[in-house]
């Protein structure tokens, strides 16, 4: 049988696990791998925001798979992924320009929850 799901339909739960995957990774490295201080702080803050980013996406698609619901999921994994993985890869010893994706990781997080809140409110 034909798959008839949009092919971004397949991404956004496939990189949402993987948000899921960098936060116990990145955890568990700053628990037991990371010795500078600062470096933990970033792994520590990248975890916390990806985990429960990830749990979102999927209640959000399990509440509700529409089209408008997982433009606000992208937004939130795209989001969450440049977040977390810049502050991972300073974690690691990246240039310090790595830091710019940061806040645009964190506005498209404001931005998919912002996206959600109207979503839901015309529900």
């Amino acid at each position: 049988m034909a798959n008839l799901q949009p092919a971004g339909a397949r991404w956004l739960p496939t990189l949402a696990a993987l948000n899921g995957l960098l936060a116990v990774g990145v955890g568990a490295m700053a628990a037991h791998a990371l010795t500078d201080p600062q470096a933990k702080a970033w792994a520590t803050t990248a975890a916390a925001y990806q985990l429960p980013h990830a749990i979102a996406v999927f209640a959000l698609l399990a509440w509700r798979d529409s089209r408008a619901v997982r433009g606000g999921a992208w937004a939130l994994t795209l989001g969450t992924l440049l977040f977390g993985l810049s502050l991972d890869a300073l974690a690691l010893g990246a240039p310090r320009s790595v830091a710019l994706f940061a806040p645009v990781g964190g506005s498209l997080m404001l931005g998919g929850w912002a996206w959600l809140i109207w979503v839901a409110a015309r529900r």
